[in-house]
């Protein structure tokens, strides 16, 4: 009877073991699946900018302001409603392996996903991942940001603020906001080295070591360009980088990003007339950051 008892436990366990190794297997092959259809399925560029998944996402219209979630698995952009004037905003969420299409609403402000994922910036209104891993309703930051023009705020991986000041004159800067004591601080204006009174759409690094801006200033390649300053080792923001050629160009280009891999830069170009009816978003490989980074 022990020995029946013994032999039974033992069957037990292995069956136990050879589920835990199946669900393992199914787990990791998963993974493997859900890597392999990282970026809406698109072939990565190298050096050379390229519009991101044409036809799906960019088109002969107007796409705006494309990022990810910090697991890859949604990716948040704006569109104008073809034959209108009207914005919206749209998700494609990997579901099964699979890019789904959703419109969320119309347009609510320029998105930015935290790096814990825990919120959805738009500007000063901002949403909260619930625990079901929806977003909740549409919330107003508290004061000062409440009054303040904000078209794009981005925040580290501290929770420090990054975000520009829209004016009716077409003028802004760039202020920041770090979290003190679980208060912000009253904004401060960055340096002049990055605000020329047309700095705007600031992204900064998770882990604060480099700011991403666009700006109209001297020395640029026509309208504005996307600029890149890098944290030094007193704390301060070196001398704004212009990203050269290969990114910028006669035309707008704005609004610059980098996926939370860390992999690529997304950025929008302008590819139709001063009237902006034609924007595209871009993306180009990350290697052209590390090419600017200065040399210790």
């Amino acid at each position: 009877m022990r020995d029946n008892i013994i032999k039974f436990s033992v069957l037990v366990f292995v069956i136990f073991l050879d589920a835990c190794k199946t669900e393992k297997s199914s787990s990791e092959e998963n993974d493997s699946s859900f890597e392999e259809r990282l970026y809406l399925d698109q072939e990565p560029p190298s050096l050379t900018p390229k519009p991101f998944a044409p036809d799906l996402v960019t088109t002969r219209g107007w796409e705006y302001s494309g990022i990810f979630s910090p697991d890859m698995k949604e990716f948040y952009f704006l569109r104008q409603v073809e034959g209108t004037k009207e914005q919206e905003f749209v998700v494609y969420k990997n579901e099964g392996n699979k890019w789904n299409e959703t419109v969320i609403s119309a347009r609510q402000g320029q998105p930015f996903v935290s790096p814990d994922g825990k919120t959805m910036h738009l500007g000063r209104r901002y949403k909260e991942r619930k625990k079901n891993g929806d977003w909740s309703e549409i919330k107003k930051l508290d004061a000062p940001f409440d009054s303040l023009p904000i078209m794009r705020l981005t925040a580290s991986s501290k929770r420090t603020y990054f975000f520009d000041e829209f004016k009716q004159d077409f003028t802004g800067d760039i202020r920041y906001s770090r979290l003190l004591d679980g208060k912000y601080e009253e904004p401060k204006l960055l340096s002049e080295k990055i605000n020329t009174g047309k700095s705007f759409h600031p992204f900064i690094a998770p882990d604060e070591s480099y700011l991403l801006f666009d700006s109209e200033r001297e020395g640029g390649y026509g309208d504005s360009d996307i600029y890149i300053s890098f944290r030094q080792q007193n704390g301060s923001w070196g001398n704004p980088i212009n990203l050269g050629d290969k990114i910028n160009t006669k035309a707008w280009e704005a609004s610059a990003s980098v996926t939370p891999d860390g992999k690529y830069l997304f950025f929008n170009r302008n590819m139709g007339s001063d009237n902006y009816e034609n924007v595209d978003i871009f993306w180009v490989s990350t290697e052209v950051i590390e090419k600017l980074k200065p040399k210790e």
